[in-house]
């Protein structure tokens, strides 16, 4: 991974690892009667989520230790899943097997479990994700992947290693696993709107929680528990959040990379010291050989029009994917009728089908080339230059803080546009 990576060469080493993907044999949880043992890491809202999801996915599958940085999250997520009558029978998590610190995710993945849930700030994803294949688990890994380049190629590296042992990672980009956008890409592959020519992905929405600092909280307390407003933490929420809209532009152009991206963006609204060292607005443009562009907007200010949609343009009619719409117009005219299935759900029952059947899901490649289109537009934007794919994907730019500890640790500075530097 020390050698530079050439677009061509991931594309070619991609496709070398989907053909030499082994059958596998029938596994010893396959026939179902075998108790599968879940570890959670990372007990927020959307880890707690998470972990009712998977117990919900299998008959015989029980959630069985807890790891968190900090005590009162993971006690609160255990305690919100107690209350779910739903989950009766399925949570055997004792005080020895709840686990709190940096170190905690290695507790549990050594507490004898089968299968991780990895949900905790994106920048902890390559070192988790990494320890837990090593134990030959398989992983739930909520997006994004990574913060930075040396944390995708980690995790490209580590994915290539669970197909190699036969284990299945899935990613938390869900609307993969949803029924409508399934449906809506097959029907764009199949050149329902003909040759797609362009796409505009927006992520207009409002802006999220701000914890605000306690007395007591270091340093690293206040930005961990803040972690959304920290780019080593986050990425960016054009890379926490806008990954989704961006993976659903990739899927839709059978997986192509972009050439290189211009863009910009800045703080204009969430100034303030609390609001750490992202932007709150982005515009990036991602540019193909092909000539097809990505015009990508991204937008967290209140009281402003909110739109969570992917618009794609083709050369016989046009398609608005989202949520909440499904429509293709022009000559091959199409929409969705009836509710989607809960893709948050179906993504774990595809993840324990996968262990009962012996069939492994590997999602590493989508779910790392699409948290880098989201890293290289952050790169574009912050450092106010063009920035190929190559540049972004070699990048030495690496954002792990000093040290994992409880103390000081300075708020990085907000990027400016002509004066930071691409590393």
């Amino acid at each position: 991974m020390r050698k530079s990576t050439s677009r061509r060469r991931f594309l070619q080493g991609s496709a070398v690892a989907v053909l030499a993907t082994p059958l596998v044999a029938r596994g010893v949880h396959a026939d179902g009667t075998d108790l599968l043992k879940v570890g959670l890491i990372g007990c927020g809202d959307r880890g707690t989520g998470a972990a009712a999801q998977a117990l919900h996915a299998d008959r015989n599958v029980k959630l069985w230790a807890m790891a968190d940085a900090f005590r009162d999250k993971l006690e609160t997520g255990l305690a919100t899943l107690r209350r779910d009558r739903t989950l009766e029978g399925k949570i055997d998590v004792n005080a020895e097997r709840c686990f709190v610190g940096f170190d905690a995710y290695r507790q549990v993945i050594g507490s004898g479990v089968d299968v991780v849930l990895l949900c905790t700030p994106p920048h902890f994803r390559p070192l988790h994700l990494r320890a837990a294949v090593q134990a030959n688990k398989h992983v739930f890994a909520e997006k994004p992947v990574a913060v930075d380049a040396p944390g995708v190629r980690a995790v490209l590296a580590t994915c290539a290693e669970a197909r190699r042992r036969n284990l299945s990672v899935v990613s938390g980009l869900c609307l993969r696993y949803s029924n409508a956008y399934r449906e809506m890409i097959r029907r764009l592959h199949d050149s329902a709107i003909g040759d797609i020519k362009a796409l505009q992905a927006n992520d207009l929405r409002g802006t999220i929680r701000v914890f605000p600092r306690q007395q007591s909280w270091s340093d690293m307390e206040w930005q961990m528990r803040n972690w959304y407003y920290f780019t080593w933490l986050s990425g960016d929420f054009n890379v926490e959040q806008h990954v989704h809209n961006l993976d659903i532009c990739a899927w839709a152009l059978r997986e192509q990379m972009p050439a290189r991206c211009t863009g910009m963006g800045g703080r204009q609204v969430r100034t303030g010291p609390e609001f750490g060292n992202i932007y709150d607005h982005f515009a990036v443009v991602y540019e193909y050989e092909s000539g097809v562009k990505i015009f990508s907007n991204t937008r967290q200010q209140v009281n402003c029009r909110n739109d969570i949609t992917v618009y794609a343009l083709g050369s016989r009619g046009n398609a608005e994917i989202s949520e909440r719409r499904q429509v293709i117009t022009g000559q091959s005219p199409w929409s969705t009728r009836g509710p989607d299935n809960d893709f948050y759900q179906s993504e774990h029952d595809e993840l324990f089908a996968s262990i009962r059947n012996g069939r492994p899901i590997n999602n590493g490649e989508y779910m790392s080339r699409s948290t880098l289109m989201a890293i290289m537009g952050r790169m574009a934007a912050y450092t106010g230059q063009t920035i190929t794919w190559e540049r972004a994907l070699n990048s030495r730019e690496d954002l792990t803080p000093p040290r994992y500890e409880w103390g000081r640790l300075e708020t990085p500075a907000v990027a400016m546009p002509g004066i930071t530097r691409f590393q």
